[in-house]
């Protein structure tokens, strides 16, 4: 049975109930609701702005994009996101997803943490960001309504010190792997938490590399 939250339908077909299964039963209660949160607070900026996209993808894309964070499906030396795309492409290749939405989920996961350049892809790519912003950043209020964000936030808890509680979450997921943080966001996640973490330099590499000159 389908199940609308804010006016907007969660996907109910096989692929998204075994989708919310896997991630389920794989990630933290935390990750799961701000997943679905993600999704939610996705589509309702997708509405907001008349966008037209699919929503199963996006759902996907919302649900599998934290997977890169957690086992078994951290890798030692993948950035997360890739993680968890990769995670998403294998699922999808396992349900016989054409190759296309494949990568069209691959991105929207991949890129979910690199600023400036998702809103420029397809809407799915775009909404996926933008769900994960407005549920962490705050980005994207205007967005969506007060009466839609009490909904969502009813439905899927962020609980009493979600802002404290996630950074940790980031930090636990990626703290074994320092140089995947290299020119992404997730560095100021190792320089809070780390004292003893060093944050790379391009410049320094420029400077630095093999050639003469």
């Amino acid at each position: 049975m389908s199940t609308t939250i804010a006016g907007i339908r969660i996907p109910d077909s096989q692929l998204a109930r075994e989708a919310t299964d896997l991630v389920r039963d794989t990630e933290t209660g935390l990750l799961f609701h701000h997943s679905r949160r993600v999704f939610l607070f996705g589509a309702l900026t997708g509405e907001k702005k008349g966008l037209v996209y699919d929503p199963e993808l996006l759902y996907i894309g919302a649900m599998f994009h934290d997977m890169g964070l957690v086992a078994p499906y951290a890798s030692a030396h993948e950035r997360f996101e890739v993680d968890g795309a990769n995670t998403a492409r294998d699922f999808l290749r396992r349900h016989g997803i054409a190759e296309a939405s494949i990568d069209l989920v691959w991105d929207a996961i991949a890129l979910h943490t690199t600023p400036g350049i998702p809103q420029h892809k397809k809407p799915e790519v775009a909404l996926v960001t933008a769900g994960v912003e407005m549920d962490v950043l705050g980005l994207g209020f205007p967005n969506v309504s007060d009466a839609h964000r009490a909904d969502v936030v009813a439905a899927h808890p962020r609980g009493t010190q979600f802002k404290q509680d996630i950074v940790e979450a980031f930090y636990q997921g990626i703290k074994h792997k320092p140089e995947t943080t290299f020119g992404n966001v997730k560095a100021d996640v190792l320089e809070l938490k780390d004292p003893h973490f060093h944050r790379g330099n391009f410049c320094h590499v420029i400077h630095n590399s093999a050639w003469p000159s």
